[in-house]
């Protein structure tokens, strides 16, 4: 193996998130005062979905570029949003895309998906770091141990300066 995989565990994560995303934008649509947050401040969430959703197709999007480099020459990536987090396009659609989706729709259904994608990312997530570690080694274990998995919050980074 002389190349990285280019999807990762990305289409173990959709197998169950996508169709789960699918159901609950349909319930929601079919029962729309069912599953609602609120029925007066529609215009808010509204408006805060759009710059959820916004800020996070941002965020996938100038991602993706990082990423496709970093695949390309075989590089370990821990700038741009790499520096943030270690799986920021997970962390983009999870936390940012699907919430943006569920405030535009008025909708705590829709917000679940992210949950059981959080959960199937904790379960499959370790073969994927095999993989990087076995072609970055001690570069990736350093990188891991200082940037957060996940939630884009590095302040051990910002501590340690």
């Amino acid at each position: 193996m002389d190349k990285l995989n280019f999807l990762g565990i990305g289409p173990k994560i959709a197998r169950i998130v996508l169709p789960w995303l699918a159901v609950t934008i349909a319930l929601t649509l079919c029962f729309k005062n069912t599953f609602i947050y609120t029925g007066t401040a529609y215009r808010s969430l509204f408006i805060a979905g759009l710059v959820v959703l916004g800020a996070g197709l941002l965020l996938y999007f100038s991602t993706l570029p990082l990423l496709l480099k970093g695949l390309k020459e075989t590089k370990l990536i821990s700038k741009g949003a790499y520096y943030m987090c270690c799986n920021p396009l997970y962390a983009a659609f999870l936390l940012l895309i699907i919430p943006g989706i569920s405030l535009i729709m008025n909708s705590w259904l829709v917000i679940t998906p992210t949950i059981a994608g959080y959960i199937v990312f904790k379960i499959v997530i370790k073969s994927e770091y095999q993989e990087l570690e076995k072609f970055f080694g001690d570069d990736y274990r350093k990188y891991r141990e200082t940037t957060p998995e996940f939630f884009p919050f590095p302040f051990k980074k910002w501590f340690r300066k």
